[in-house]
């Protein structure tokens, strides 16, 4: 289930791609669309990454980075604590966070075969600010795995902030463990511990 979440959060990133307003009312599209740029990248790349820790990151990263809603995201996983941060809290805590999740998940997506990802037809509603993309993924013993994402339409882009495996949504698991940390420690506590796992600054 790792390798799963380890290309769906990727993937997360890849539901933007061609996501100027002309495609703002199909999202399935870009789905499929990145679907074949992951697929396409790891085909040429797949030993070149799976050998270098430092292209993979670079290379999910340059996927990631402008498609990924970074901040609705951390907005999202963070909750009620989200409002009553300081606005430099509330930066330090997306860069933590995103930087957290190519940490956790890069290294499954090496491992993946993209064939095995099949994109359901769109039955939302793009009208609304936030539509759901399924899909379901193909396990070694045949079985299917749902594997849903959920998008946010923000300045006429679907970007993604969430995905869900099996009905388990990844914003709703980080936002339960984090609160708990946060209600035993404290919100500064929690980004510095994030930073600090990230490499963003370094241990005392």
């Amino acid at each position: 289930m790792k390798t799963i979440l380890s290309v769906s959060l990727t993937l997360t990133a890849l539901l933007a791609f061609a996501a100027a307003p002309a495609a703002a009312n199909a999202p399935n599209q870009v789905v499929e669309e990145a679907v074949d740029l992951l697929s396409e990248g790891l085909d040429v790349r797949r030993d070149e990454l799976a050998a270098d820790e430092v292209a993979l990151r670079e290379f999910i990263d340059g996927i990631l980075l402008p498609r990924f809603d970074r901040e609705f995201a951390a907005g999202a996983v963070l909750g009620k604590h989200w409002r009553s941060a300081s606005d430099e809290q509330r930066a330090r805590f997306v860069s933590a966070f995103y930087e957290t999740l190519l940490q956790r998940y890069a290294d499954g997506v090496v491992e993946f075969d993209m064939t095995r990802v099949e994109v359901l037809p769109y039955k939302g509603d793009a009208s609304k600010r936030t539509t759901v993309v399924k899909t379901r993924v193909r396990l070694d013993d045949g079985s299917k795995v749902p594997v849903n994402y959920t998008l946010v339409n923000r300045e006429d882009r679907w970007r993604m902030f969430d995905v869900q495996i099996e009905g388990v949504s990844y914003v709703v698991n980080f936002r339960k463990e984090l609160d708990s940390e946060i209600r035993s420690t404290s919100l500064e506590d929690v980004i510095t511990r994030l930073e600090r796992d990230a490499g963003l600054i370094a241990d005392e």
